[in-house]
């Protein structure tokens, strides 16, 4: 297991970028997956993310990697980052006790009059591999790389994240979002990548998107004002 100290990931991550993708309207971000798109190439910021397992993956490992790495666990949390990798077969859904906990903060939002749709959950290796491909195409590597995890590094993998809300910087700004950002904890969920952290997660800002931890963590997490990177490695220091 790699150091734990080691999570600044300075490559890959652009600071306040305020770089997003939003899921076309009236389509899921898995739904819009299935339009085949064309392979990307060294101009558009393809890094040899071929189908064949021998060749390099987004992550710059080959795809023969992600069949021997094994999940990577800080003091009982599974953590998941360009750094600590998933192998291709873990997952195969959302958690259901963080899908309860998802139903619970959703119900919270309501009775404070907001509403929290759910617009991302559980997504497999191939499904990552097929989006992470569509956003570089678009985009380019560089840019991809601060806002979509590579196929194996997705925490939508674990089955314990959901975007929820409205997948937008704005949403931050949003009663509801403003309601996401001080209440998810009591529900057990953080605020994966929060503002300010960019150079530690390695992603952009996300309001939208959430991790569960389950209650006492998530509320330990929240008033540490730490990421989860941060936490998990300030606790391990502390043993």
């Amino acid at each position: 297991m790699a150091a734990v100290g080691l999570f600044c990931m300075v490559s890959g991550c652009h600071g306040e970028t305020q770089v997003y993708r939003e899921p076309v309207e009236g389509i899921s971000e898995e739904q819009s997956m299935q339009t085949p798109e064309p392979e990307p190439t060294e101009e558009s910021g393809g890094r040899g993310l071929g189908k064949d397992t021998h060749l390099d993956s987004p992550s710059g490992k080959c795809y023969d990697y992600y069949d021997e790495v094994e999940p990577t666990y800080i003091d009982g949390v599974l953590l998941v980052n360009k750094e600590f990798a998933l192998p291709k077969n873990f997952g195969n859904g959302e958690d259901p006790v963080a899908v309860q906990a998802l139903q619970e903060l959703q119900q919270g939002a309501r009775r404070a009059g907001y509403s929290m749709p759910l617009f991302s959950g559980y997504r497999s290796f191939d499904e990552q591999d097929k989006l992470y491909r569509k956003y570089a195409q678009t985009d380019g590597a560089q840019a991809a790389d601060t806002y979509s995890a590579w196929p194996g590094h997705s925490e939508h993998q674990t089955g314990l994240a959901f975007d929820v809300g409205w997948v937008d910087l704005q949403f931050a700004d949003t009663a509801a979002g403003k309601w996401l950002a001080q209440y998810a904890h009591e529900y057990g969920f953080i605020i994966r990548y929060p503002k300010g952290k960019e150079s530690v997660t390695g992603y952009q800002y996300e309001p939208w998107h959430i991790r569960y931890l389950g209650k006492d963590l998530a509320e330990r997490v929240h008033k540490s004002g730490l990421c989860l990177e941060e936490y998990l490695e300030r606790s391990r220091s502390q043993h």
